[in-house]
């Protein structure tokens, strides 16, 4: 990244010249979009909906995290409307041109038709024309649906959809190993066409990521933990901090998961809540993604003079939401901002400019997720200790 961003503010327009290696990273990336964000979420929803078998607490769970998840968003949006990272770089009158055509395509007529317009007349013309709020819900509906069959007739099935996902994430990760040289293109690429200037919105960027992720980190999640159970977020917070510092250092909920339980179980939270309801964080509880989607998507539409309407606001908040299911186990989840993006009617052009600081924001967002994890189990503890309290008395 440093290398792309010195060769093309040395070279200036003649930078232009390495285009091609970041265009080529760039395509790889955008080709295994669509049929990850498929196979994932069918597997992500079938085994979803095997948490039926814990009753309520499954229920309460699940919900928890799409709430949640879906205030990290607004969040996110809220935070980009209100510092406005995007302003400040003249873009050139051809890419402007370029953008009109996403604001047409991200368009629909007002909110009831973008909910009716978010169900696909034929799933396979969706896969074709690549429509991913069409993509998402058939995905999830099928997912759903598959979880509902005996077990005799969903393995052969989850078996094929496991192996085509492992399959897809191998290939994310060898396209991942070029991700020097096409960051190194796209930097150099982008620093010719922007300027220098650019980098200043990059920075722009990463100070409203970090106070929104803040809000989240210290201000949302230790506050719904203070409300359900009445622990203090200080107490919280350092109680968690062993499972924060390892997460930030891997950057992945799954690696922290025993640590995570760990420090749960320091907090009271019997092992057996812990052991369901962190697992199930680690695959689709993602507050701190969610929240980059919504603010990258109003950090390029700002970029690209692109009024963010209700579809579009729609289109940003349930691709965040949704996408967020199966897909954790994805190297590098910015990958899905291509997604919410396309749904969104933004241009994905400027996204060398995320690809180049994501290591850094993946750190930081993924010590978000485990503390959401976190904060579930203890709240989930919480409502089934008060139960059987109740229980007992009555």
């Amino acid at each position: 990244m440093i290398l792309g961003i010195a060769v093309g503010a040395i070279m200036g327009e003649k930078a232009a010249i390495f285009a091609p290696l970041g265009n080529l990273f760039l395509k790889l990336i955008t080709m295994l979009v669509i049929p990850l964000v498929f196979f994932s979420i069918i597997s992500g929803a079938a085994s979803l909906g095997k948490t039926k078998s814990a009753g309520k607490v499954g229920f309460l769970t699940l919900a928890y995290y799409l709430v949640t998840s879906a205030i990290s968003v607004l969040i996110g949006i809220g935070a980009g409307s209100l510092f406005k990272p995007g302003l400040g770089v003249t873009v050139p009158e051809a890419l402007l041109t370029d953008s009109s055509v996403y604001t047409e395509a991200g368009k629909v007529a007002g909110f009831w038709d973008t909910i009716i317009g978010i169900v696909p007349n034929n799933p396979f013309e969706s896969l074709i024309t690549g429509n991913i709020l069409q993509i998402l819900v058939f995905s999830l509906f099928f997912g759903i649906c598959l979880a509902s069959l005996d077990e005799k007739k969903q393995k052969p099935v989850l078996d094929v959809l496991s192996t085509v996902n492992d399959v897809l994430i191998k290939m994310v990760e060898k396209i991942l190993l070029l991700a020097p040289f096409g960051v190194f293109g796209l930097m150099a690429n982008s620093i010719a066409v922007f300027g220098i200037d650019i980098l200043t919105l990059v920075l722009k960027l990463f100070i409203v990521f970090t106070i929104a992720l803040s809000t989240i980190h210290f201000g949302m999640i230790p506050g719904l933990v203070a409300l359900f159970t009445g622990i203090s977020p200080l107490k919280f917070l350092k109680t968690l901090a062993p499972a924060q510092i390892l997460a930030f250092s891997t950057a992945s909920s799954m690696a922290t998961l025993p640590v995570n339980t760990r420090c749960c179980e320091e907090l009271g939270v019997d092992n057996t809540t812990a052991s369901f309801v962190l697992p199930l964080g680690a695959t689709i509880n993602m507050n701190g993604n969610a929240m980059l989607y919504g603010l990258i998507a109003m950090f390029f539409a700002q970029m690209f003079g692109i009024e963010i309407g209700a579809s579009q606001f729609v289109a940003i908040v349930l691709t965040s939401v949704l996408g967020a299911v199966g897909t954790a186990g994805v190297p590098g989840p910015s990958l899905l901002v291509v997604a919410v993006l396309a749904a969104a009617g933004v241009p994905v052009i400027a996204l060398p400019l995320v690809f180049g600081i994501d290591r850094i924001l993946d750190m930081m967002r993924t010590s978000t997720n485990t503390l959401g994890d976190a904060s579930c189990a203890v709240i989930m503890d919480s409502i089934i200790k008060r139960e059987k309290k109740e229980a007992l008395a009555n």
